[in-house]
Order: structure tokens, then C-alpha cells, then sequence
């Protein structure tokens, strides 16, 4: 099988879509993209960029496409509990480890949420800290904020990060 590679422009950047014929493996944000690219004729990827398409535009919220997760049993399992999580909704890496078993395996689900290779569609941004804090994200901060106010998460949280954003660009 030949690994095929798409891109997707969002609204909050550029993501690579790495595929074969019948399943997903990977999507990430990327700062550049190699240019000039021509537009994937895989009809898989075709597929992922409509309904990423769909989901920015607020018509959907759960991807029904084939993937390939490549990882250990644990992460899997993370990756489970990760996609069972609401659309809207926030859970916490705590939880999660009580969920399988342990509150002391947190810093192991925060470990497996971060190796998540296929964010948004495993939607790791609805992940935070115990304390509703904005913690780790591979595209970054800003776009897991983006990414929850996308979905109508409205909670203190998001007005806690944009304040200490703030107050640590002032301190800058």
C-alpha cells in the first residue's frame, strides 16, 4: 500500500493528513506545507477534508471515518475515553486515569493524550488540567482555546487563560 499525504486549510491552520487507501494514521497541525501541492484524489482524504469542513462549519460533530491507530494498549484505551467525550464537553486527565483504574496513572494519560496522532478526530482539546486549567496541547495552546469555544464550551476556564495570557504577555 502507498502512503498518501493531503492537506486541509482551517481556520486555525494548516493540517497534514497522512493516509493509504482504506484508512487514516495520522493528522497534524503543520506550519508550512510543500509547496506546490496538488489536491489528493484519494477518496478517503477527500472524505476527511469535507467533513473537517463540516465540523468547522458547525454541521458536525463526530467523524465517522476508518483510522489505523498505531499504539500501545494503554494508549488506546486512553484514546477510547478521549473520543467518548462530548462534543462541547471537557474531561480531565484525572479522570480518565480513575476511569482506568488508577488516579495516580494521570501523568500516563497526559502522555497518551499528547501521542494522540489524529487530534480533532480523537478530540484531545477537550482534555484539561484537574484544576479546569488549559494544559498541553500538540497544535498549541491557542488552538485548543479556539477549538473549545468552537464547540460552545463556555466556562471560566477559557476567561482564566485569556487572563494569564494577558497579564504574562504584560510581565514580557
Amino acid at each position: 500500500m502507498k502512503l498518501i499525504t493531503g492537506y486541509f486549510l482551517s481556520p486555525i491552520g494548516w493540517l497534514e493528513i497522512k493516509a493509504y487507501s482504506t484508512y487514516i494514521i495520522s493528522l497534524k497541525f503543520v506550519d508550512n506545507i510543500n509547496l506546490p501541492f496538488r489536491k489528493s484524489k484519494s477518496k478517503l482524504i477527500i472524505k476527511l477534508t469535507k467533513q473537517l469542513n463540516g465540523y468547522f462549519k458547525h454541521k458536525r460533530r463526530v467523524f465517522d471515518l476508518p483510522c489505523n491507530l498505531n499504539g500501545t494498549e494503554f494508549q488506546l484505551k486512553v484514546w477510547g475515553k478521549v473520543l467518548a467525550v462530548p462534543y462541547g464537553k471537557t474531561t480531565s486527565y484525572t479522570k480518565i486515569a480513575i476511569q482506568l483504574g488508577s488516579s495516580k496513572n494521570a501523568r500516563a494519560v497526559g502522555n497518551a493524550v499528547g501521542g494522540n496522532p489524529i487530534p480533532i478526530l480523537i478530540p484531545c482539546h477537550r482534555v484539561i488540567g484537574e484544576n479546569k486549567e488549559m494544559v498541553g496541547y500538540s497544535g498549541g495552546l491557542w488552538r485548543k482555546q479556539w477549538l473549545l469555544e468552537h464547540e460552545g464550551y463556555d466556562n471560566q476556564l477559557l476567561l482564566q487563560f485569556k487572563s494569564q495570557k494577558t497579564h504574562s504577555s504584560k510581565r514580557q
